[in-house]
This record gives structure tokens, sequence and C-alpha cells, in this order.
């Protein structure tokens, strides 16, 4: 913003200066007075960073005077200083209109034109600048990006035709630092990300879009499908939302909402019945959200996750029945010691592995004694640093589910959020662990090791390892052939 600032700023020195508005009669009533108030307040109030109020005064003067080109490129200077270029266009294309030969304007839409990646009409803006102004420096710049980004688009979507959807992701490099503004180029390189496997990169091109384009009820559709797919269902229920405020009576759109409103619906119910302890409710409603949506892996695997916590929170209550009925029976200390372990709770899975070994007189049970000694390596290690709960998610927890733990804990935790030489330490020590934690359960071996009862990151034992990249939960793309959602997106 501040560029833009600067840019328009340098622009109006040049051209106010020696081309002050001619006396004008009030179009609206307005008096000369009345519209060089106007005018002079928009300029001490766009240098002082006020936008939205030096707008008003623009607005003000551009009523009272109809006529002067210099009003309407005023004004659209303040509509770029507020990162509104859309609405810059009427105003510079009125400008030269009114003025033909006001090669400031000319450069101005030449420069927004070549941003939203309209190279033809951005090359005449520049030829008419060159024209007048041979020696032109800038405009001899722009034309030269302008013939650049039309070679690039011309080559990446060669490149996607032929199916090489890396090159075509390259080459988008490139052209969206010149096009910043092009929605076409975004969604083009999202389709890319989409084959190649990285919805996240994906969705990260296709959200710009919803702003750029107007109705651009496809781009939330397919970001409401991305996001569904990967599991985040309050995110896809936004997008499709917002899809269906453009038009309610969008018939894709709609289909999708009611799908994931629904799943959405019994997965917060499930949460909801277990915060209660009513786990066999929310055992019903998970094989609920299995049957409602079948066909998308993470939410099986996620039902089957928490059907599995339901009933080890069961199991605990009914092996504690069973202990205490029959006291002595090791058989059930050691599978409420499992329990115990599969909760987490690493202290009492020893206490009833201690117990169960008392009754075993002779010490020939080989199960006893592997389970106490797991259960005291978790143990030391949850005094320690327990990956899974520095990021907040379960022992069962996939790829996909702590990457994305990962993203949400590191934004929030980045030192430079803090002011404070107290909470900026304290942060920087959250970050390291959740680097740390992301690192070791990315990492299969690591994870394994971790898993095991071994910390791969304590000194003793350290053996490096890594992360890796980011694509759909467990292989499963919904925009491959034969799955079950189609899109396209629909260009001007």
């Amino acid at each position: 913003m501040s560029a833009v600032i600067m840019l328009s700023a340098s622009l109006f020195h040049v051209y106010i200066s020696s081309e002050a508005p001619t006396c004008v009669s009030g179009v609206l009533g307005a008096t000369h007075v009345e519209i060089e108030h106007h005018l002079e307040m928009g300029r001490k109030l766009l240098a002082a960073g006020q936008l939205a109020e030096a707008l008003s005064h623009y607005h003000s003067a551009v009523e009272g005077d109809s006529k002067n080109y210099l009003t309407y490129y005023k004004r659209a200077a303040v509509f770029l200083a507020m990162g509104k270029s859309k609405s810059a266009l009427p105003d510079l294309t009125k400008s030269i209109q009114l003025k033909p030969d006001f090669l400031a304007a000319r450069l101005q839409r030449g420069n927004i034109l070549l941003k939203q990646g309209n190279t033809q009409e951005a090359r005449e803006d520049f030829e008419a600048v060159l024209q007048r102004s041979p020696d032109h420096e800038e405009a001899q710049d722009q034309l030269m990006r302008a013939n650049e980004l039309e070679e690039l688009q011309e080559e990446a979507h060669a490149a996607y035709h032929q199916g090489d959807y890396s090159a075509t992701i390259s080459l988008h490099e490139r052209i969206i630092e010149i096009s910043p503004w092009d929605p076409e180029s975004r969604e083009l390189r999202a389709e890319c990300y989409i084959r190649m496997g990285d919805p996240q990169k994906a969705i990260q091109d296709l959200t710009p879009t919803t702003r750029l384009r107007n109705d651009n009820r496809a781009a939330f559709l397919k970001l409401s499908m991305l996001h569904y797919s990967l599991g985040d269902h309050h995110e896809s229920l936004n997008h499709i939302r917002e899809c269906l405020k453009l038009d309610q009576d969008d018939k894709e759109c709609f289909s999708h909402y009611k799908q994931v409103k629904k799943l959405s619906k019994q997965l917060d119910a499930a949460e909801e019945l277990i915060q209660q302890d009513r786990y066999q409710e929310a055992i019903d409603k998970y094989e609920s959200v299995m049957k409602t949506e079948p066909n998308v892996p993470y939410y099986t695997n996620l039902a089957k996750e928490r059907i599995c916590f339901c009933l080890v929170k069961e199991a605990i209550d009914v092996c504690s029945e069973a202990h205490q009925r029959d006291p002595r029976n090791a058989n059930v200390l050691r599978d409420r010691a499992e329990a115990y372990i599969l909760n987490q709770e690493y202290e009492k899975a020893v206490e009833d592995y201690l117990e169960a070994r008392e009754f075993d007189s002779e010490g020939e049970r080989i199960d006893l004694k592997e389970g106490l000694e797991r259960a005291q390596k978790l143990l030391k290690i949850s005094r320690k640093r327990d990956y899974y709960k520095i990021l907040g998610v379960s022992r069962n927890a996939n790829k996909q589910e702590i990457i994305k733990a990962y993203r949400k804990l590191a934004q929030q935790w980045h030192p430079d959020n803090f002011q404070s030489e107290a909470e900026k330490k304290e942060a920087e020590k959250k970050f390291i662990d959740i680097a740390s934690a992301k690192e070791v359960l990315t990492d299969p071996e690591m994870r394994q090791k971790f898993d095991a009862g071994e910390d791969p990151l304590d000194p003793e034992n350290q053996q490096g390892g890594g992360g890796g990249g980011q694509g759909w939960p467990y292989h499963f793309n919904p925009f491959e052939s034969g799955g079950s959602f189609h899109f396209k997106f629909h260009h001007n």
C-alpha cells in the first residue's frame, strides 16, 4: 500500500503542479471554492494515510465537477492506495477520455492491466505513452514485461496441456510475480498442485481468486471441496456458505452444502457426547459419520480413532468394575493398564502392571514384564516431552493432522508475535518444542522410536531425521479421474 501511495504522490507532484484544475461551475451546485476545498482536503488526508476520509472528499469533488480529468485521476490514486484496483480502472479510463494525452493516467492504467494479466490492453497503454514520450523508461520497462508475460503465459498453457504440471508451476512463479492480480494464473497453478497431490498449495492459490474475480462461486466451491477432503469440515462449510451468498440457487453449491452441513453436524455432536462421557452414544454417532461419508478416508479413519477412544474409556470403567470384584486378577490389571496407556495415563498403567506382577509369584509372565517396561518408558518420556501433547493430537493422528496442528501452533507461537523479552523467551521455547514435535511425528522411523518409549531427539540417542511434504491424506485425491468431485472454472 505504501508503495502505491508514494507512486501516487510523485505523480501528483508532477501533474498537479503543472496542470491545476481550471475554473469550473459546480455541476451539482458546488462552487469552485467548494471543489477546491474538497481537492485540498483529499490531498492532505491521502498524504496522512487517512484513505477513507480522502476518498470521501474526492467523491464530492467528482460530483461537483464531472469534466475534470485530474479529479478522476486523484480519486483513482486513492482507490489504488486502498488496494481497490478494480475501482481505480474506470476513473483512469474516464481521465484518459477527458484528456487523451494524459500520460500519467495511461501509464497507471497500463500497470494495473498488466498486474491483472491483460497483456494486450496493457501493451496498448504503454505504446501510447511511448508514442508521445519515446524515452519514457518506465513505459519501456513495462512494455518489455508485458511481452515477457505473454510469452510465459503461452509456454505455461502449452506445458499444462502436455501434462507437465511441474513445469507449469515453475513458469507461474514469474507469471504471478508480473501479474499478481490475475485470477486465471492462480487457478491454473492451483489445478496443477491438485494434480500433483499438494492440496494445501492449491488452497493458497485459490483463496485470493475469490476476491480477484467477481462472483467467483467456482473458487468457493472448489475451496470447500479441498478443505472437505482434507478433513477441515468447518472451513469447508464456511466456503460453501460464501458460494451460496452469491447465489442461493446454485445447484452444485447447494448440493455440496447439504453434505458438508450434515457431516459437520454429526462430527460436532459426537465430540459433544464424548465431552459428556456418553461414550456409547458417541460411538453410534461416529458410526453415522462413516455412513454419511464413506468415500473420503479421512472421516472413516477419524471415526475409527474416536470409536477406539470411546471403547478405551469404556474399557477402563469395565476393567475397574472387574477389578473390584476380583482384586487379585492379573489379567484384569494388565488389560486396564493397556487401556490406560492408550489413554496416555502412563502413571496409572505402571501402577496396574506393578500390582499385576505382585500376583505373578514366580515371575514367569513375560507379558507383564514387557508391559511394565514399556509403561515405564512412556511415563519417563511423558515427564520430559510428549510430542503428541505438544501438538495437541492423538497418538493415532495421521501426518496430515500433525502438519495441520503444527502450522496452527507455529503461527500462534512465533516469537515475532510477542513484544516483551519474557514473552519472546517463552514463545521461543514453545516454538522449538512445536518444531521438534513436528520433526519427530512426521518421520516414520523417529515416530516409531518415540512410540516405543525412546525420544529420538534426546542428546543421548539423537539420530536426526526430518519431515516430508504434505499431500492428500491416505493417498486420496478427490479430483482425480474416477472421483466423485467434478469441477471447472469458467473464464470470461
